[in-house]
């Protein structure tokens, strides 16, 4: 049997009552039996970088002082990463974005999944995403989750992580399915 692949759930905004964290612990509920991840919350909150500012993009040099350099190193110790992200203005949180230029070989060759969540289910965030993760060398999957529309608004007000509908399963269920694949494909080239 396969080792599980170990694999960060990055919470991709910082923003005070952020929905992320009912989103977040839907995704932890609804994947805690799936034998072959091991999932690990990473919450932004709790890597707090600076405003990118570094002399040499980290695909040159590695930052490696101070939070800048442990944050590239957790990076490295995961097979794979799932954001669960808004949308801000047709894209994705400043803060996320800050996070992904401060690594390369934390993110290098890796899968990338996305849950998606607000009025258009991040959909613009989401392409955005996968554009920036293919310049890390990564493997953005297709399979996706999109909390959109009515599935989101019913459930702002009650912010219960177990209040989304059965529908959306489907669609978590394709994202683990490819996150599995690459993850398994892609993991014996992290060692090279």
């Amino acid at each position: 049997m396969t080792e599980p692949l170990k694999i960060g759930v990055i919470v991709g905004t910082t923003r005070e009552g952020r929905f992320a964290d009912v989103v977040t612990e839907w995704f932890m509920d609804k994947t805690a039996s799936r034998s072959a991840f091991k999932f690990d919350v990473i919450d932004l909150r709790d890597h707090v970088l600076p405003h990118f500012e570094e002399a040499m993009a980290p695909a040159y040099a590695e930052p490696s002082e101070g939070a800048k350099g442990k944050w590239n190193d957790l990076l490295k110790s995961y097979d794979g990463f799932i954001v669960v992200t808004p949308e801000y203005n047709h894209s994705i949180p400043g803060v996320l974005k800050n996070a992904f230029d401060y690594a390369y070989t934390g993110w290098r060759r890796k899968p990338l999944g996305i849950v998606g969540y607000g009025p258009s289910g991040a959909m613009r965030a989401a392409e955005h995403l996968r554009v920036i993760a293919i310049n890390f060398g990564m493997v953005p999957v297709r399979g996706a989750v999109h909390i959109a529309g009515a599935d989101f608004f019913a459930n702002m007000t009650e912010r219960d992580p177990k209040a989304f509908p059965e529908h959306i399963d489907p669609t978590l269920d394709e994202l683990l399915g490819d996150m599995e694949f690459w993850g398994n494909l892609t993991k014996p080239a992290l060692k090279a």
